[in-house]
């Protein structure tokens, strides 16, 4: 059965009531960890004044049309798309965008500068993690613990 936890797997079974008991959230907790993560940076954006900088190092060098225009686009994006995926709130709709986002970001500006996001620039590992958990949680939705599934509408 889904979600129920093998003691004779375990190298520790006396953990195995602490895996039981978190097991249920762990998919909510990557998801709200996913959104909450990126919120930051649409504030960066929007309140902080990032967008036009982003738009005129970032935006202008790959030869986006209306760069502004998108620098507060993803900027909002990433404010409210992020809180909302965070609490599974039209979670498809908006791990989509995100993916188109982070398809970019990944393979169109960091994987220049090589796999380490150490690496001048910042390499792709960490837009190459939030990608795939994006694209993860385009497709299993909101889950069970998220406002999607409470409303009962799932996108």
């Amino acid at each position: 059965m889904e979600g129920t936890i093998d003691k004779k797997r375990l190298i520790w079974p006396g953990l195995a009531a602490f895996y039981e008991i978190l097991a249920p959230y762990s998919y909510a907790m990557m998801r709200f960890v996913a959104g909450a993560i990126i919120v930051y940076h649409g504030y960066a954006k929007l309140i902080l004044g990032f967008a036009p900088t982003v738009a005129k190092n970032i935006l202008v060098p790959m030869g986006f049309p209306m760069p502004e225009v998108l620098a507060y686009w993803l900027g909002i994006l990433e404010l409210i798309g992020g809180a909302a995926l965070a609490v599974g709130l039209l979670t498809r709709p908006i791990a989509l965008l995100l993916i188109i986002e982070f398809v970019i970001i990944t393979f169109g500006w960091n994987f220049r500068f090589g796999y380490f996001f150490s690496a001048q620039g910042g390499g792709y590992e960490f837009p190459l993690l939030l990608l795939v958990l994006y694209i993860a949680i385009f497709f299993r939705g909101g889950g069970r613990l998220s406002v999607d599934r409470s409303i009962g509408r799932e996108f």
